[in-house]
């Protein structure tokens, strides 16, 4: 039986979780070509990683020495490398005049005010990019983080199980996005789609329909939509779900934290044997790069060998989009939908033992829609194990 956690604390990881995770970002800190001697983080998804929890101040990780929580709010929090602040200012009292040569910050989503503040703590430090460091750190989830996200396949899987059983005759895109979005709040979803910096923007996931899958979005999504109104121009907007049409559900799974990130495909009536043969394909290629994708191997490459499946059935011109192409077929996922690695064609990320990445193929029919699977894996030895056991093929609302 678990021990109930202290919310007092400020730092709700275990001991031994607490230092891997510490070890991570300071192998991390080696590894970069500035070298940075310390970071101080304020960003929320670094924080709960680092911390199990979100709190308004800073944690400052040095090479070597202790690591300190600079808490603002909640004035609850207490515990061992806890200092209560009112303002960032008096942070510098507290590191006993060790300050750092090389300071790294959040230059990705830090505002220009916010950096300057922090940098004048270290006037004679050289400042260098903090996130850039957090997201290589991060790339590699310890077995605990593994564990939260397959937590999170697990409701994941249990609302896509219900999605048959929510469609009713008539009903239109959002409409069925809406009862989904229920089900999967009432099984304990956090309502949260967490994404780094500002490519792209959501509110808890896509349902596209028919049609509007081939409706180009500005975001750095696989696919796209309209939306309902230009200021979120993605994913549903009032489409009828008709015979003939495919309904893509690509909703988020964050259940815990960590998400997984998962597409399936339904339908009314029949639809052609093109789109039958493109979503096989898209199971194929996930298939193949289960396989293949072991730590060592270049995403790049696995890139290149879907591409290879695409191009020999005759595909390409559907593949990743059909007006406009996405040019990515998967992405780390985690805290954030948007990690690393990447699996694109021009990516230098390589794969390794630890990461989390979300596969997703996907086609997109003329007049049908769209089609394919996403999955979320982690990377073993031995190939990608699936975290998102949920039924792949295409499912008929009206059976």
């Amino acid at each position: 039986m678990l021990e109930p956690k202290d919310f007092h604390k400020t730092i709700l990881l275990d001991p031994a979780e607490f230092a891997l995770r510490i070890a991570g970002v300071r192998k991390a800190m080696t590894e970069d070509d500035s070298r940075p001697q310390a970071l101080l983080l304020c960003d929320f998804a670094n924080m709960f990683d680092l911390t199990g929890r979100v709190f308004r101040g800073w944690v400052y990780i040095p090479l070597e020495g202790d690591v300190i929580c600079f808490v603002q709010r909640p004035l609850i929090l207490r515990g061992e490398n806890t200092v209560a602040v009112r303002k960032p200012e008096e942070i510098p009292a507290h590191l006993c005049d060790r300050l750092p040569a090389t300071i790294g910050l959040e230059l990705d989503t830090a505002s220009w005010n916010e950096v300057k503040r922090l940098k004048a703590l270290f006037p004679d430090a050289t400042l260098t990019n903090a996130s850039a460091v957090m997201r290589r750190a991060r790339a590699v989830k310890t077995p605990a983080q593994i564990e939260q996200i397959r937590r999170s396949g697990i409701s994941h899987v249990r609302v896509y199980s219900r999605i048959p059983k929510l469609y009713r005759d008539g009903m239109t895109d959002i409409e069925l996005q809406v009862e989904i979005e229920r089900v999967s709040r009432l099984e304990g979803g956090l309502g949260q789609f967490r994404i780094s910096g500002n490519s792209m923007e959501l509110f808890q996931g896509s349902i596209l329909v028919g049609e509007n899958a081939d409706t180009p979005s500005p975001y750095d999504f696989a696919l796209g939509g309209e939306g309902m109104n230009p200021s979120l121009p993605v994913g549903a907007n009032d489409t009828e779900i008709t015979p003939g049409t495919t309904v893509m559900v690509d909703m988020g799974g964050n259940f815990t934290g960590y998400m997984t990130d998962m597409s399936r495909v339904f339908s009314l009536g029949e639809i052609p044997e093109t789109a039958l043969k493109a979503h096989q394909t898209s199971i194929d290629i996930h298939r193949m790069l289960q396989v293949a994708g072991k730590p060592g191997v270049k995403a790049n490459e696995l890139y290149e060998a879907a591409m290879d499946m695409v191009k020999e059935r005759g595909l390409e011109q559907y593949f990743m989009g059909h007006t406009q192409k996405a040019g990515f077929i998967g992405h780390g996922v985690g805290i954030e939908i948007n990690e690393l690695p990447v699996i694109a064609p021009r990516s230098r990320d390589i794969l390794a033992k630890g990461n989390v990445i979300a596969l997703e193929p996907k086609f997109v029919i003329p007049h049908v829609g769209a089609v394919g699977i996403e999955n979320t894996y982690y990377v073993d030895n031995d190939g990608l194990k699936l975290l998102t056991p949920a039924p792949e093929e295409i499912i008929k609302f009206d059976l």
